[in-house]
């Protein structure tokens, strides 16, 4: 009855999963199921299943390949479409990607150095924020 009565209003509705897949937020569905059942996608600040109904006008919070991105839904989607369409069917609200400048310098050595001496292996233990992975 619910779904008769919101098709009578002629509110539309599609799954999270299927609009964030169709938006081109996440490259595949399962991808974007998982990130709903891992808890990094919300609804109006809501944690949400994959099954969650979504509506024109509600905020999307996805964290997702290290980055979170903020939507408004302003058009529904529900087969995938290509990257100008996906794009007029939200609003983006992220803040913008860290500059790659930020990242942190590899550990070089000069090549023929020999063994690291154990004052440069603790240097790279501070360096990489904790003991060496074995």
């Amino acid at each position: 009855m619910a779904a008769e009565g919101a098709s009578a209003s002629g509110e539309q509705t599609v799954r999270v999963d299927v609009w964030i897949w169709s938006a081109r937020l996440t490259k595949t569905r399962s991808q974007a199921s998982a990130a709903c059942r891992a808890g990094h996608v919300r609804v109006n600040g809501d944690r949400v299943k994959p099954a969650q109904s979504l509506r024109v006008g509600d905020q999307v919070r996805i964290f997702h390949a290290g980055r979170e991105r903020i939507v408004v839904v302003s058009k529904i989607l529900r087969k995938r479409v290509g990257p100008p369409v996906a794009v007029q069917a939200y609003v983006d609200n992220s803040p913008p990607p860290p500059p790659k400048e930020f990242t942190a310098p590899a550990a070089v050595r000069d090549r023929g150095a020999g063994r690291p001496t154990k004052r440069d292996r603790r240097e790279l233990e501070r360096l990489h924020g904790g003991r060496p992975k074995p």
